[in-house]
């Protein structure tokens, strides 16, 4: 059996609006090794999931009169942004929201799921995985893979994130050294903090370079990098260094392949997603991400 861990990347989300419960059960129905949901906070302390903690362009919040008032402007770890933020509504009000796909224009198929589905609780998340792994006994659990979103932003809010999500986790037995579970982030400062609290496996993401990968593993367990950094001498080094390599983010659309794996002009239309995650398994990576875990198994399997 191979070692490469398939992440189902914020669920099946080329198949479901990303997530959603329903986005997660594809997931797990397609064999993912794991599920991941990027986790914000509501105004009451409550983790749910959302890939970025503006919820404009993923729920219906903007269809919701009794909600207007509440789209400002903000700056988010540098960064300005208008709209809808997570930390302004409750629990209780992000439950009166519905969300929908985030890519209209290159998964319109999802779209026939909006208004469907709610925002998940991270919790809810876990008891879906709970399930799922107690209706298959004697099989390698299933996984769960957590990103703290913003938490320099969430801290200074008063909303802390590192310890919702540990004690999340320890309310499912989920706190062990062995527990199928990676935590990630982009913040080093917030992994450091992890890092004196749990000794489950820290991954630190990297977008734009990877330096000091021997700083990095006196933290971390992992790197979870964009797919352009992971040439063959960048994952030789994270693994001399004692770190899995990770690797986001496979997609099948055209929009997402390079310019040798696409079919065709559309944007949308899938071209050759097996060969990409095919070169990189050749490079010796320990998992990945991808929005279509089907494809993601059946490749990993194949290669194997």
């Amino acid at each position: 059996m191979s070692k490469v861990v398939v992440i189902a990347h914020r669920g099946a989300s080329g198949e479901r609006p990303e997530h959603t419960l329903e986005s997660y059960r594809r997931a797990i129905e397609q064999g993912a090794d794991y599920i991941e949901p990027d986790l914000v906070m509501t105004r009451d302390g409550v983790l749910v999931a959302r890939h970025e903690n503006e919820i404009g362009g993923t729920t219906d919040v903007a269809d919701h009169p009794e909600f207007a008032a509440r789209r400002r402007t903000q700056v988010i770890d540098g960064e300005t942004h208008t709209g809808w933020f997570t930390e302004d509504f409750t629990l209780a009000e992000l439950k009166t929201l519905r969300t929908r796909e985030r890519l209209p224009q290159l998964r319109p198929a999802n779209c026939a799921f909006d208004g469907r589905f709610t925002v998940p609780t991270f919790d809810e998340i876990l008891e879906l995985l709970t399930a799922a792994n107690a209706a298959r006994p004697g099989r390698p659990p299933i996984g769960v893979y957590p990103e703290t979103k913003h938490p320099a932003h969430f801290q200074k809010l008063g909303l802390a994130q590192e310890r919702p999500v540990l004690d999340a986790l320890a309310r499912f037995g989920l706190d062990r050294p062995d527990a199928p579970v990676f935590v990630q982030s982009f913040d080093p400062a917030n992994l450091a903090e992890l890092r004196g609290l749990t000794r489950l496996p820290l991954v630190q993401l990297l977008e734009h370079s990877v330096d000091d990968v021997a700083g990095i593993a006196r933290y971390a367990d992992a790197i979870g990098i964009y797919k352009e950094l992971a040439t063959p001498a960048t994952v030789e080094a994270a693994h001399r260094a004692g770190l899995k390599v990770h690797v986001w983010t496979f997609r099948a659309e055209n929009e997402f392949l390079p310019d040798d794996l696409k079919r065709g002009s559309d944007p949308a239309a899938h071209g050759d997603l097996p060969a990409e995650i095919r070169r990189f398994l050749e490079r010796g990576i320990d998992g990945f991400f991808v929005d279509f875990p089907a494809i993601g198994v059946r490749v990993r399997d194949a290669f194997a």
